[in-house]
C-alpha cells in the first residue's frame, strides 16, 4: 500500500479529497451513467418517431451496452497511463457531442451509432471512481469510493423516472438534449475542481496494461473472488429491475412508466444508506460487511416475492436489495483498490467486466424465468444468485484481504 501511494507525494493527491469535491465526482458519475439507462422507458417513442420496427428497437439498449463494454476494456485502463483530469474532461466533452447527435438523429443508423458512442464514453464513471480512490487519503478511501458509487447507483435508479417525466413534457429527444446541457455545465465544473499535474501510476505501454488486466484477477484469488461476487450481485440486481416492469404494467396494477420509475426512488434510499459500507471497509471490517450484506440480499427476495400480495413488502424488499448490492459493491472496490494501488484504473475496468456479465446474465435469465414461472420464478432466480454469492463468501472467508508484503 505504501509503495502504491509513494508516487503521489509531489502532487495534490496527498492532500486528500474534500467532501464537496467528492460530491461533485458523485454527481458527475450519476449524470454520465444515467445516459445509458434513459432509453429504457423511451423505446416505444423512439420506434414510432423513427419508424423502427418493434423487433429492432431493442438494439437501442444492446448497442449502448456494447459500447460501454468496449469502453471498459479500451478507455478505462488509460487512467493508469495519462493525466486523469484530461481524460475525464475529454470524455465529458465528447459525450456532449454524442448526446446532441442522439437528440437530433433522423435515421436509425445515426441513432444507433450515436448511442454506441455515448455508451463507449460513459465509462468515464469508472475513471472517476479510480481517480477518487487515488485522490483520497488511505483512511478515507472507502468513504470516497462509497460516495461516488452511490452517485452511480442513484443515477441508474433515477434515470428511468426522470426520462419518463421529461418525455411526457417534451418528447424523447428532450431527454437527451437536457442531458447534453447538464453535461456541458458539468464540464465547466470539473475543469475547476479536478487537480492538475497528477502523475500517471504506470509506465508500461498501453498494450501491456491491457494484457495485465486478466493476469491481475487470475493470479490474485481475492481479486477473482471479488469479481465473482460482483457478477452474482449484479445478476441479482438485474434480475429484479429488468422484470419489475412486466407485472406492474399489467392488471391489476397497470402502472405507467413514470409510476414504475417511482420504485427506483425507493431503491435510492438503500443506495444512500449503503454509503456507510465504505467507512466500515476503511476500519478493517470489509469482510464482515460483505457477509452481512449478502445475507440481507438473500432476505430481500423473501420480501420481494410477495409482489402480487403486498406492495409495502415489495418496497421494503427494494430498499434492502439496493442497500445490500451497493454495500457489497463499495466494499469490493475498496478491497481491490487497496491490494493493487498502482493499477486502479485497470482494476476497475476489469472488475466492471464482471459487473457487465452479471447484468447481462440476470437480464436474459430473468425474462425467461418470468415467462415460465411468473414472479415466483423471478424471485427464485434472484434468491439463487444471492445464495450462491453468500456461499462463495463463506467458502473463501479464510483468505486474507490484505496483501502480504515481501520482506
Amino acid at each position: 500500500m505504501e509503495h502504491g501511494d509513494s508516487n503521489m507525494t509531489h502532487n495534490k493527491t496527498c492532500l486528500g479529497l474534500s467532501r464537496i469535491t467528492t460530491l461533485i465526482f458523485a454527481v458527475a458519475a450519476g449524470l454520465s451513467v444515467a445516459n445509458i439507462y434513459f432509453a429504457q422507458p423511451l423505446l416505444d417513442s423512439m420506434a414510432q418517431d423513427l419508424g423502427i420496427k418493434s423487433a429492432a428497437i431493442g438494439l437501442v439498449v444492446t448497442v449502448t451496452q456494447v459500447g460501454y463494454g468496449l469502453g471498459l476494456i479500451f478507455i478505462v485502463p488509460l487512467g493508469d497511463l495519462f493525466d486523469r483530469r484530461r481524460l475525464i474532461v475529454g470524455q465529458f466533452i465528447l459525450s456532449v457531442i454524442a448526446l446532441v447527435f442522439v437528440a437530433t438523429a433522423r435515421t436509425e443508423v445515426v441513432l444507433f451509432v450515436s448511442l454506441a458512442t455515448m455508451g463507449f464514453l460513459a465509462v468515464v464513471v469508472q475513471v472517476l471512481v479510480a481517480f477518487a480512490a487515488t485522490l483520497a487519503t488511505p483512511s478515507e478511501r472507502g468513504k470516497a469510493v462509497g460516495m461516488v458509487t452511490s452517485g452511480i447507483v442513484i443515477g441508474i435508479l433515477a434515470a428511468r423516472f426522470i426520462a419518463g417525466i421529461l418525455a411526457d413534457l417534451g418528447g424523447w429527444r428532450a431527454v437527451y438534449l437536457t442531458s447534453a446541457i447538464l453535461t456541458a455545465a458539468m464540464v465547466g465544473l470539473l475543469i475547476r475542481v479536478l487537480p492538475r499535474q497528477v502523475t500517471p501510476e504506470s509506465t508500461e505501454s498501453y498494450i501491456a496494461n491491457l494484457r495485465s488486466i486478466p493476469v491481475l484477477f487470475l493470479r490474485d484469488r481475492i481479486m477473482l473472488v471479488r469479481g465473482l461476487l460482483a457478477l452474482l450481485i449484479f445478476a441479482t440486481f438485474s434480475t429484479f429491475w429488468t422484470t419489475l416492469v412486466l407485472p406492474l404494467s399489467k392488471p391489476p396494477f397497470s402502472y405507467s412508466h413514470s409510476q414504475i420509475g417511482l420504485f427506483g426512488l425507493a431503491g435510492m434510499a438503500g443506495a444512500l444508506a449503503a454509503n456507510g459500507a465504505g467507512r466500515l471497509a476503511d476500519r478493517g471490517f470489509g469482510q464482515w460487511t460483505s457477509g452481512v450484506s449478502l445475507a440481507l440480499l438473500l432476505v430481500s427476495w423473501g420480501l420481494i416475492v410477495f409482489l402480487p400480495v403486498s406492495l409495502p413488502l415489495l418496497l421494503a424488499g427494494v430498499v434492502v436489495l439496493d442497500l445490500a448490492v451497493q454495500a457489497v459493491h463499495v466494499t469490493n472496490q475498496s478491497i481491490i483498490f487497496e491490494r493493487h494501488p498502482e493499477a486502479r484504473s485497470r482494476l476497475v475496468g476489469g472488475y466492471m467486466v464482471f459487473y457487465s456479465i452479471g447484468s447481462a446474465l440476470g437480464a436474459s435469465t430473468s425474462t425467461m424465468a418470468y415467462a415460465h414461472a411468473g414472479w415466483s420464478g423471478v424471485s427464485m432466480l434472484g434468491g439463487a444468485f444471492s445464495a450462491t454469492a453468500l456461499l462463495l463468501w463463506g467458502a473463501t472467508l479464510h483468505l486474507p484481504l490484505h496483501r502480504q508484503e515481501a520482506p
